[in-house]
């Protein structure tokens, strides 16, 4: 069976999709892919993602990429928001339209754990440059989203600063401090999104791309 055949919706993530691309930049591309349902009464399971066929690809399975943005995964969130859309089928557009049944207030957490996790990887004495440049990037997409119902993709007003961070431009404790200050009164913002996702408008969704298969 050849999956990507069934891709439903392909988008450029990355820096191109941040706004932060340079002339060395690669095109990341992520997407998601819906199995016929018959497929999953086989002993052997269809894939929940798959890497490729092309370079710097990946792909979900719909019930997969559903279960992650539900739970507030950062990367597949910021998917449904990405503002370079290649390729989507009407299922595609159906899963876009319904991206804010995906957010709730979990965001708070998950976005500042991707963050930190990269964070305790960094060494001061020797920096990993793109690596800080995505953690500030990340806290600031989070925060947005805490802010105003949507993560932050494209960061073109933060661009400049961005690459001197990448570049190594900025001291290691200016990147520390910006960091803090992304973070220090994220439990004050306003509370524009729900406590909880609408879980049951997903799954009537996936529910419709079932039957649609059969």
């Amino acid at each position: 069976m050849d999956y990507p055949e069934h891709t439903v919706l392909s988008v450029v993530v990355g820096s191109r999709a941040y706004g932060l691309e340079t002339e060395a930049s690669d095109t990341d591309r992520r997407g998601v892919f819906a199995v016929p349902a018959a497929l999953f009464w086989r002993l052997d399971k269809p894939p929940t993602h798959l890497d490729g066929p092309g370079p710097e690809q990946f792909s979900w399975e719909v019930e997969r990429f559903c279960v992650l943005a539900l739970q507030a995964n950062p990367t597949v969130l910021e998917c449904l928001w990405s503002p370079i859309v290649e390729f989507a089928t009407p299922v595609g557009q159906e899963l876009r339209a319904l991206r804010g049944a995906f957010v709730s207030r979990r965001a708070r957490e998950t976005f500042v754990e991707y963050a930190e996790a990269q964070f305790r990887r960094l060494k001061p004495e020797r920096p990993n440059h793109k690596q800080a440049m995505h953690m500030i990037r990340l806290l600031l997409s989070g925060r947005h989203l805490l802010e105003h119902g949507e993560p932050l993709v494209e960061v073109g007003a933060h661009r400049e600063r961005l690459l001197a961070v990448r570049r190594g431009e900025l001291p290691y404790a200016e990147v520390v401090g910006w960091r803090q200050e992304l973070i220090d009164g994220l439990g004050d913002l306003p509370d524009v999104l729900p406590e909880r996702p609408d879980r049951g408008a997903v799954e009537e969704f996936l529910v419709r791309v079932r039957k649609a298969s059969l």
